[in-house]
């Protein structure tokens, strides 16, 4: 899996962090989700699922690869 997370849509809710601080921090400079892990390992699934799904600015996704 790989994780993608658009800047220009990202407000700076810092949910994702709390969901998977594993894989997303936040820049506070900028005010926008950091990814900490582009591919993370699979057993952080369910978590990374639940900060694409919540998150408010629909910023993140999820994307398989072959």
């Amino acid at each position: 899996m790989k994780v993608v997370a658009d800047t220009s849509l990202c407000q700076g809710h810092q949910l994702c962090q709390g969901e998977a601080p594993e894989v997303f921090g936040f820049d506070e400079d900028g005010d926008v989700v950091v990814l900490l892990q582009e591919h993370p390992d699979e057993s952080l699934r369910a978590d990374v699922g639940t900060a694409v799904k919540y998150c408010p600015a629909f910023a993140l996704s999820i994307e398989e690869e072959a």
